[in-house]
């Protein structure tokens, strides 16, 4: 059976009610024309990097948060500010430092008069209520100030003296980081890494992008860039990303593939259990099967293939494996740990269906 057409023999399989749910051809076209538009801007404003870029739209069709890590001047900032100019959403841009606050972010209450005299407190939005908010150097803001984005980045609203408050929607965190500068620096925790869909590292390009960039753009300015997605065709592929098909096969493989990479499972493969200290959470899996849709539909496919999922897996697990002190001596890193899961896990798991199991 040819692997990219998986989801459509399994629809076949679970009978007509999955093969309806299936986009039908005009409309995959229809939202793989719109996608394309939009990655052929990023391409103009950023050179050399087209594989990031395919994995900065998956992961904005899937609507998930956004780390991109890399050296000074690669073009992580001018990225995302492409990115806003693209869709013509509301955008933000936090520089965190180490004096930034809380309140700074999410808004903070102030005490106003009314014209009859009497006072009261005002909640005054901050700049998180955006479309589009890019945490610019995210690492040097205090773990205080980091936390003020974690329920903003999950449940997309916030809560300022017992009052919440909802963003408006779509809503992304797209956050940058270096990763050679220590100094002046604090780690983002766990538990907030886990809150982003994607970390993606922004590397050098070759020299003949850089002739390019040097050659075509005075003082290295990108061209100007006009919307090219609308508010109401954002929404559309959204809703198109949501009806791929997403097949069992497919779906056992990801639940697999999340499972293997927890040291204290039995199936976890012998560089796990010796190598990694603590696994990938359910958001993980959640993670997978929401841009793994979003990468079918980016190649016109009614339904995720095993392809799918492995073009995202590395950007998906790669920040939530912690590994043990050893992996480092070793040679290892997450990148490296998660391509041999892919090699280690089997595509199709071994389990017999429930109509050939043996009878209890």
């Amino acid at each position: 059976m040819d692997r990219e057409n998986v989801g459509t023999a399994d629809a076949t399989v679970d009978g007509d009610r999955d093969s309806e749910r299936l986009v039908p051809p005009h409309e995959l076209e229809e939202a793989r024309a719109t996608l394309q538009r939009l990655l052929s801007g990023l391409k103009r404003a950023i050179l050399g990097q087209e594989e990031l870029l395919e994995l900065v739209v998956i992961a904005l069709m899937a609507r998930g948060h956004m780390l991109l890590e890399g050296l000074p001047g690669l073009g992580k900032t001018e990225l995302i500010k492409s990115l806003s100019k693209l869709l013509g959403l509301d955008f933000r841009r936090l520089q965190f430092t180490p004096d930034l606050l809380p309140s700074d972010i999410v808004g903070s209450p102030i005490l106003e008069e009314n014209q009859q005299g009497s006072r009261s407190l005002v909640f005054h939005k901050g700049p998180i209520f955006a479309n589009l908010v890019l945490a610019d150097e995210i690492n040097r803001a205090s773990p205080k100030t980091q936390s003020a984005l974690l329920e903003a980045m999950q449940e997309r609203r916030v809560t300022v003296l017992g009052e919440t408050h909802p963003l408006p929607l779509p809503f992304f965190v797209l956050a940058t980081q270096n990763p050679i500068e220590l100094e002046g620096t604090y780690p983002l925790p766990e538990a907030q890494l886990d809150r982003f869909t994607f970390k993606l590292s922004v590397n050098n390009v070759s020299s003949e992008t850089l002739q390019e960039i040097i050659t075509t753009r005075s003082h290295g300015q990108p061209p100007e860039l006009s919307p090219v997605v609308s508010a109401m065709e954002l929404e559309t592929l959204f809703d198109k990303v949501d009806a791929i098909h997403l097949p069992r096969a497919v779906s056992g493989y990801i639940a697999r593939l999340v499972t293997a990479t927890h040291p204290d499972r039995a199936d976890a493969p012998e560089t796990v259990r010796k190598f990694v200290k603590f696994g990938a959470s359910p958001r993980a899996a959640i993670a997978l099967a929401g841009t793994s849709r979003a990468a079918a539909l980016l190649a016109g496919k009614p339904n995720v293939g095993f392809d799918e999922v492995k073009k995202v897996a590395v950007s998906v697990l790669g920040h939530r494996l912690i590994l043990d002190y050893a992996a480092r001596l070793e040679g290892w890193t997450p990148a490296k740990m998660i391509q041999s899961l892919l090699d280690a896990v089997p595509e199709v798991g071994r389990d017999l269906p429930e109509d050939l199991s043996p009878a209890s």
